[in-house]
């Protein structure tokens, strides 16, 4: 692959500033609501005195409380089973408070190299008073690398062990595996009768953290509830909230256009399909550490 050069510099130079930040009291489905309106993965929680971080909610946050891991913990013990009164919650409850952040001092190559080794998909950025005046993710350096990447193929740095699951698995059981496995999607396959496959299976949907988000959010289900019950919300089939219209690309499209596909969609991953087949996926994750390998 060719060397990337990310030049010395300041992180603010590429970070986000135009922050919407949330106190610790409010409740979770507020937050859940900001984050699908705003379309955040993350919504960092501030002290409304101080303005100081104190923790930080992110999508595998609330899909942990949905079933997926600890955090539902909430729900079945303390709120015994009942949802509506679980997600009115205040999201200090489920907000990590062991935020991974740098400072506003950071140059691109410090902060690349902070997002990789600590895996995170985007950091705050903290100025001496400990307040927060940006953030910045992996969406940020793949815009700034759209069309920078140019012989590099999608098979040279995709993800080729593959999770997926079926339409008929209960948002319970996508949240575990989403959780356990560290996955913002997931792809739903199914069978295909027409096309003779290996275990006659086909990519038919795809889940993310964000459908996730938007299926807890979703004021619809809330009124279409016949109890209260947390059992009743999470034995509903992925089929029915899943994206069935799948986006998907080639493993021998370049890196450079998949970034220009990535912001146009407004997608941070996609499956890779190559004869029909799922051969792989490629994420904004796979990119930065493309990046990171090159710089």
């Amino acid at each position: 692959m060719n060397n990337v050069n990310i030049k010395e510099g300041e992180v603010m130079n590429l970070a986000n500033k135009n922050i919407i930040s949330i106190p610790p009291t409010t409740n979770i489905k507020t937050a859940v609501t900001t984050m699908v309106k705003e379309e955040f993965r993350r919504l960092p929680i501030t002290d409304a005195g101080s303005g100081k971080l104190l923790g930080i909610l992110t999508s595998m946050d609330v899909i942990s409380f949905l079933g997926g891991g600890s955090k539902y913990n909430l729900m079945a013990e303390k709120h015994e089973d009942n949802f509506l009164s679980a997600i009115n919650e205040s999201v200090r409850k489920i907000m990590s408070d062991n935020v991974k952040h740098i400072t506003n001092e950071y140059s691109l190559k410090d902060t690349l190299e902070y997002m990789v080794k600590e895996s995170a998909g985007a950091v705050p950025i903290l100025n001496d008073e400990e307040k927060i005046v940006g953030i910045v993710a992996e969406r940020d350096f793949i815009i700034a690398m759209a069309g920078v990447f140019t012989d590099e193929l999608i098979q040279d740095v995709m993800t080729t062990k593959l999770i997926t699951t079926t339409p008929g698995t209960p948002i319970e059981g996508v949240s575990k595996i989403m959780v356990r496995n560290s996955l913002r999607r997931l792809p739903i396959v199914g069978k295909e009768k027409d096309i003779p496959k290996i275990n006659d299976e086909k990519l038919v949907g795809i889940m993310t953290s964000t459908d996730l988000l938007r299926f807890l959010g979703d004021s619809d289900l809330f009124n279409n509830l016949s109890t209260n019950s947390t059992i009743e919300i999470l034995n509903s089939k992925v089929s029915d909230f899943m994206i069935n219209d799948v986006l998907t690309v080639e493993p021998l499209m370049r890196i450079g256009d998949l970034c220009d596909f990535f912001i146009k969609n407004n997608v941070g991953g996609i499956p890779v399909v190559k004869d029909q087949e799922l051969v792989g996926i490629i994420t904004e994750r796979d990119i930065l550490e493309a990046i990171y390998n090159n710089s």
